[in-house]
C-alpha cells in the first residue's frame, strides 16, 4: 500500500469523479483508476461503486475512508514536525468547535495563531457536541469545544465555562439582554427548535418539564442558522446559547434575554485525546483556544457566561 494510492482514494471519494480527482492530482485518468484498482486488490474490497452518477463509496469504502484520512494526516504532521525552523511551531491542528460558538470563537482563534504561530496550519470543523466528540475519538480533529461532557477513557477534558440559554426572538419583541424572558412566556409563542435527540433540545425539555404549558412547536431543525433565519423572518422565537446570536442581537437582526423561571445553562468545555503524546503545535492551539475563550468573556463579548477556573 503506498501513501499514493490513500492520497487517489480520499480525492475520489471528496469529488465522486476520477476524471475531476485526477485534475486535481495533475495526474491522467487511467492513473488514478489503476491506483484505486490496485487499493482495492490488496484490500480485497471494493472501495467504490461506479454509477453514471459518479464514484460512490461502499460501505467498506466508507470505513476506510476515515483510516485513510488519518494515515494522511499523521505523515503529514511527522513532515512538518520534523522540519521547523529552529524555534518554531509547525503542523496541521484540526479544531472541533460547535455550531454556536462559531462566529464568536473562529475570528479571534484564527487571528491569534496567525500572529503567534504563523507555521500552524488551522483545520476548522463545526458541528453538534455528540459529532464533535466522535471526530475528536476518531482523531479526525485534534482538539475540539464540547459542551456537557466529562472525561472518558479516550478523552481529557478542561472545563472552560458556564453560560445561560436565551429566549431569541423577532426584533419587534421587545426582549432585552438586560432583562430575563420567563418561559411562561417562551412557551406561548410558535418555537422553531433543535430536533429531539439534539443535547440542547434535551436540556430545554428538561427545563420546561414542569411548566404546564405544551409549547407550539412548528418547525425542528439541526441547524442553528435555519433556526435564526427563521426568527428573523417573523416564524417564531427559539432557545440558543448566548454565544450563538450575540452579535446578530448587537445588529438588530434579533432580540434576546436570558432564560428564567428555571434559568438553563450548559458547560463548555476544551477537549483532547488521550493520547501519549501531544504535538506542539496541538498544545499551543489548545492553549490559544483557552485563552481566546477568558478573553471574549471577561470583556463581555461572550454573553451570560461565567468562568469556572483560574488561567
Amino acid at each position: 500500500m503506498e501513501m499514493k494510492q490513500l492520497i487517489a482514494m480520499v480525492t475520489v471519494a471528496e469529488v465522486e469523479s476520477v476524471t475531476r480527482a485526477a485534475q486535481l492530482l495533475h495526474l491522467v485518468q487511467p492513473a488514478v483508476t489503476r491506483q484505486i484498482k490496485t487499493l482495492e486488490d490488496e484490500l480485497g474490497v471494493i472501495l467504490f461503486d461506479r454509477t453514471r452518477h459518479g464514484m460512490v463509496l461502499t460501505s467498506a469504502g466508507e470505513v476506510f475512508l476515515s483510516h485513510a484520512r488519518r494515515a494522511l494526516q499523521e505523515l503529514e504532521r511527522a513532515r512538518s514536525e520534523l522540519t521547523p525552523m529552529p524555534g518554531e511551531v509547525t503542523g496541521r491542528v484540526s479544531v472541533g468547535v460547535l455550531e454556536s460558538l462559531l462566529d464568536l470563537i473562529v475570528p479571534a482563534l484564527v487571528d491569534s495563531v496567525a500572529e503567534k504561530f504563523p507555521g500552524v496550519e488551522l483545520h476548522l470543523l463545526s458541528g453538534v457536541s455528540r459529532h464533535l466528540k466522535e471526530w475528536l475519538d476518531d482523531g479526525i480533529v485534534d482538539v475540539a469545544l464540547l459542551y456537557n461532557v466529562a472525561d472518558t477513557t479516550a478523552m481529557r477534558v478542561k472545563p472552560l465555562l458556564n453560560e445561560l440559554l436565551w429566549a431569541v426572538a423577532p426584533p419587534q419583541s421587545g426582549l432585552l439582554p438586560a432583562e430575563q424572558g420567563t418561559w411562561q412566556r417562551v412557551l406561548r409563542e410558535p418555537l422553531i427548535l433543535p430536533t429531539v435527540g439534539h443535547t440542547l433540545r434535551t436540556l430545554i425539555d428538561k427545563a420546561r418539564a414542569d411548566i404546564p404549558l405544551e409549547p407550539k412547536i412548528i418547525l425542528e431543525t439541526n441547524s442553528l442558522n435555519i433556526q435564526k433565519q427563521m426568527v428573523m423572518a417573523g416564524r417564531g422565537w427559539t432557545i440558543l446559547p448566548a454565544a450563538g446570536v450575540a452579535r446578530d442581537i448587537q445588529q438588530g437582526k434579533l432580540t434576546g434575554a436570558p432564560l428564567s423561571e428555571p434559568s438553563v445553562s450548559r458547560s463548555v468545555v476544551i477537549s483532547l485525546p488521550r493520547t501519549a503524546r501531544v504535538p506542539r503545535a496541538v498544545e499551543v492551539v489548545a492553549v490559544e483556544l483557552l485563552q481566546v475563550s477568558r478573553r471574549l468573556v471577561l470583556s463581555g463579548e461572550w454573553p451570560s457566561a461565567t468562568l469556572v477556573d483560574s488561567p
